[in-house]
């Protein structure tokens, strides 16, 4: 089954936990929490989502590389120039329960136009 999103005017994190909830199955009457229903979610126009507040200079994301020193920072305004896609995915891996199937499900996001 298809599930489609229109993401125009809307907030990154409304968007995201729309996505999460619709690849748990929870939209769905018959939700069992064992299962991960056969849904791909299309997220469409995602290159004209928003922002709310001073998020694009203002939230950080923090990656260490294992060496000394070596956190590196980025904001929220870098990672959606370099590839806005990956940056939903990221948001939406973390919002999915820590299990084997997370893998399987992140995937079942696609994008339109």
């Amino acid at each position: 089954m298809e599930y489609k999103i229109d993401a125009t005017n809307k907030a990154l994190g409304r968007i995201a936990t729309e996505i999460a909830s619709v690849l748990r199955g929870k939209n769905s009457p018959a939700y069992m929490p064992n299962k991960t229903p056969d849904v791909t979610v299309v997220v469409e126009n995602f290159k004209q989502a928003k922002f709310t507040g001073n998020k694009l200079e203002g939230k950080l994301y923090h990656r260490y590389t294992g060496y000394h020193g070596g956190i590196r920072t980025r904001t929220l305004g870098e990672r959606w120039e370099k590839d806005p896609e990956q940056l939903l995915r990221d948001i939406v891996y973390r919002m999915l329960p820590t299990n084997r199937t997370r893998d399987k499900i992140i995937q079942q996001i696609k994008f339109g136009n």
